[in-house]
């Protein structure tokens, strides 16, 4: 049997209505939820509840890049400050050694939430980095290979 190794957790693009916005350093928190509903009938004669599948949430992501004169996110974000929520699609790729996209995750309907800027020390020699965190509807995966 072949032997199959882990995707490196370094390797991977985001994507912005199909075009590679920036190379982003980090993105977490991708994920979702089902709530367990309990439920009894008043004739059941179990004396416990049932669990029925309740609604679907999704976990809000933060991206993270380095500081750029790129003022895209921020303009996104002060979009939907003020009121005018603008919505995307948002891939996010898991690529293999040679930068082929292996697992890719469709977020819809994802817009931000908020945007932090850089931590800024002049004792420091680190990259100035910015985030966003983004909350969307719905997830499905577009390939798993």
């Amino acid at each position: 049997m072949a032997r199959v190794d882990p995707y490196g957790g370094y390797n991977f693009a985001v994507e912005l209505d199909g075009i590679t916005r920036a190379g982003f350093r980090e993105c977490s928190g991708l994920g979702s939820n089902q709530s367990a509903t309990e439920y009894r009938e008043g004739t059941d004669k179990q004396l416990s509840s049932r669990k029925q599948p309740g609604l679907n949430t999704y976990s809000d992501i933060t991206l993270s890049r380095g500081f750029t004169s790129d003022s895209k996110l921020w303009e996104w974000r002060q979009k939907a400050a003020s009121g005018a929520v603008e919505r995307h699609t948002i891939s996010i790729s898991m690529l293999d050694e040679a930068g082929n996209a292996k697992i890719t995750w469709n977020l819809f309907e994802a817009w931000p939430t908020s945007w932090s800027g850089p931590s800024l020390s002049a004792s420091s020699d680190e990259i100035a980095v910015e985030q966003i965190t983004l909350a969307y509807e719905r997830i499905e995966v577009d390939q798993w290979t």
